[in-house]
């Protein structure tokens, strides 16, 4: 007997859709006009590689960074317009100039802050009578909190590199850059490794027969009531207006940046409980008839070290097509933007308890529930339905579209087919919660690293 389906479902449903496509499309246009991190994070890199340069031994100094450093810093420095290039930049573009005359024209416009403005006269002092003594250096006392322009300045005004390179600050700052750059290039060299493997196994049809994934007994209807009803009507625009007032009140208490991370944590979780909760009900009404003995989502927690081998497999494996992906999206559009603005305030945050807030976040609690929502139920219900490509297909492109970002949306797309691959090939949820916070992990780590 054919099963009646309520009124009410297929009006909240289509209400649901046709909202949600109101929701994305400007959610995407809007993306595009959000700024990229990109070029804020090669500033930082640019700015780590100066600082490291004299620590780094000479073999490795090409490939960390660069031939010149000071001159490709100067380039960058060159490209930013005027109207945006701030007063400490300005005294960097000026330090690193060769040219006296060109020198001139950067700092001709007395600075507002002054204990820059101070350095700005010794500059011009310098330039002027060409005359350096050891008292230049006391000028430069204020500005000691901030390595690469005290370093930049300190040579700029006829300082020896004894006096204005620190060793211990470069030998940290190689460290971190070795550390930024050096593990995904081993990653990258593995994940092609395994890659090859993988196809060559698919090919001559070595590799053993994946699980069978118990298919959650929800139909597509539920799927749509779940993704647009619970995830992006309730959970991404309703539910978080009405918490917002009563949270912002509370976080207000918190100086910046303790409450951007306050506030990052709290609108996601709001974001998530309306989608948690609907699918709650729904498995609740499920019963316990023909419930797996591993439950409805499969977690398989154990064993614990497979489960964590699977997802590093996993993770080195994708790694190398989404920068794949990146690079021919840059190489034929150019930096898209549309950046997650989670990215800029890891980057540029330096408290610890705001940190450790992101990390909870990002790390945890968005690999947690987006798991959940797009492996766990969505994955299975489409391949139940609609056949394991169009699944697979399905609910990585749904993934991808949720994080509202035109310029993400390639890389997001390639990770979830491979979130997707793991959840298939291990017939577990368990290592995809792993690999998609490994993910996240490394990426927080990678901004941490080159923006403190």
């Amino acid at each position: 007997m054919r099963k009646v389906i309520p009124g009410w479902k297929v009006l909240a449903v289509t209400l649901s859709l046709f909202l949600t496509v109101l929701i994305w499309a400007r959610g995407l246009q809007e993306s595009f006009d959000r700024p990229s991190v990109a070029p804020k994070l090669s500033m930082h890199q640019q700015e780590m590689a100066l600082l490291a340069k004299a620590a780094i031994p000479q073999p490795l100094s090409t490939l960390f960074v660069g031939e010149s450093p000071e001159q490709t810093f100067l380039e960058t420095l060159k490209e930013i317009p005027d109207e945006q290039i701030n007063e400490r930049e300005k005294l960097m573009l000026a330090g690193l100039e060769p040219s006296l005359e060109k020198r001139k024209l950067v700092l001709q416009k007395p600075f507002k802050d002054k204990s820059l403005l101070v350095i700005q006269k010794a500059f011009l002092d310098i330039s002027n009578k060409s005359i350096f003594s050891s008292d230049s250096l006391i000028v430069l006392d204020e500005i000691k909190g901030d390595p690469l322009l005290y370093q930049t300045a300190c040579l700029a005004i006829g300082g020896s590199k004894d006096m204005c390179i620190s060793l211990d600050i470069a030998r940290t700052m190689a460290l971190r850059l070795m550390i930024s750059q050096g593990l995904p290039i081993v990653g990258l060299i593995v994940g092609i490794c395994l890659l090859i493997r993988q196809v060559w196994l698919l090919v001559k049809t070595k590799s053993k027969p994946w699980p069978s994934i118990s298919p959650l007994p929800l139909s597509l209807l539920d799927m749509a009531l779940l993704i647009a009803g619970g995830f992006v009507v309730l959970g991404e625009v309703t539910f978080p207006m009405l918490v917002a007032p009563i949270s912002n009140s509370l976080i207000d208490n918190f100086k910046s940046p303790t409450s951007d991370a306050l506030k990052v944590l709290v609108g996601y979780s709001a974001m998530a409980l309306p989608p948690l909760y609907i699918l709650n009900r729904q498995l609740k009404d499920l019963g316990n008839t023909n419930r797996p003995s591993n439950g409805w989502l499969q977690w398989k927690i154990r064993p614990v070290g497979n489960g964590f081998l699977k997802a590093l497999n996993g993770l080195l494996m994708v790694m190398p097509l989404v920068l794949l992906i990146t690079w021919i999206i840059r190489l034929f559009v150019g930096d898209p933007g549309g950046s997650n603005p989670l990215l800029d305030l890891v980057l540029s945050s330096k408290d610890p308890l705001a940190l450790m807030l992101f990390a909870l976040t990002t790390i945890i609690l968005a690999p947690l529930f987006e798991e959940v929502i797009f492996r766990g139920t969505l994955l299975p219900v489409l391949s139940n339905e609609l056949g394991v490509g169009w699944g697979v297909f399905g609910s990585a492109l749904v993934f991808a579209l949720a994080h509202l970002s035109v310029g993400e949306f390639p890389p997001l797309l390639v990770l979830g087919l491979g979130l997707a691959f793991v959840r298939l090939s291990s017939g577990r949820l368990f290592p995809c919660f792993l690999m998609h916070s490994l993910w996240n992990g490394v990426t927080f780590m990678s901004l941490v690293l080159i923006g403190g």
